[in-house]
């Protein structure tokens, strides 16, 4: 069937925000005496803040009932951080341009809250182009469970077969294809060569270097 829906993941991939989550953590998660590295924070990327708590807290005995406060940290810090020093990342006019140009129907589906979802469109200033907005920050699953982008897809009128997804990280790309949509990854350079990649349908090192011909392979 005919592609005709895209749908972009966010952090990560639209803007350079993933490197702020990690200040954010890292902030909230000092005290506690906690320094994630970067390999463990790899781990949980792309998981709701309340789950990406859940399983850290839950790895180093953290009791449970600082979970709601430590959410509420990151979340507020993440948001300060965005708009001091949110990015967007190379390709993001081009991408965008490039589905508008073949009348796509475009939607946003992340793990964010909305909160930092508005800040970040209105940064990226993509709130005119995205006829949907998922957020799986309420939902009783987020990724790597589909539902934000099964959501995404309800909003858009769109079968979930007609939709290609842009994604940055391991359980985006998880979430996506169970929602049988392809999925085009964007790694981050440090984790462009990590083999979990070949589940993608196809991987890019940049939003720019989308075009027709791998448009049409797909």
């Amino acid at each position: 069937m005919e592609l005709n829906t895209v749908i972009f993941d966010m952090d990560g991939l639209l803007i350079d925000s993933e490197p702020l989550w990690n200040e954010a953590a890292n902030d909230t998660f000092s005290n506690y005496g906690i320094q994630l590295t970067a390999t463990e924070y790899a781990k949980t990327t792309g998981l709701r803040t309340r789950e990406f708590l859940q399983f850290w807290f839950t790895r180093f005995k953290i009791p449970e009932d600082h979970i709601t406060e430590a959410e509420k940290r990151i979340i507020n810090k993440v948001i300060e951080l965005v708009k001091q020093k949110g990015r967007p990342l190379p390709g993001v006019s081009y991408i965008f341009d490039f589905f508008i140009e073949r009348n796509f129907n475009i939607g946003l589906a992340t793990s964010s809250p909305p909160d930092l979802i508005n800040v970040i469109i209105d940064i990226l200033a993509i709130r005119p182009y995205l006829q949907a907005i998922a957020s799986a920050n309420d939902l009783a699953r987020g990724k790597p469970h589909p539902e934000v982008y099964l959501n995404c897809a309800q909003k858009l009128n769109a079968l979930t077969v007609q939709c290609l997804c842009f994604e940055d990280s391991y359980n985006g790309m998880i979430a996506a294809k169970a929602a049988r949509m392809k999925c085009i990854i964007v790694p981050s350079p440090a984790d462009n060569n990590k083999p979990v990649w070949a589940a993608a349908d196809l991987k890019i090192n940049s939003l720019r270097d989308f075009n027709d011909a791998l448009l049409k392979s797909l």
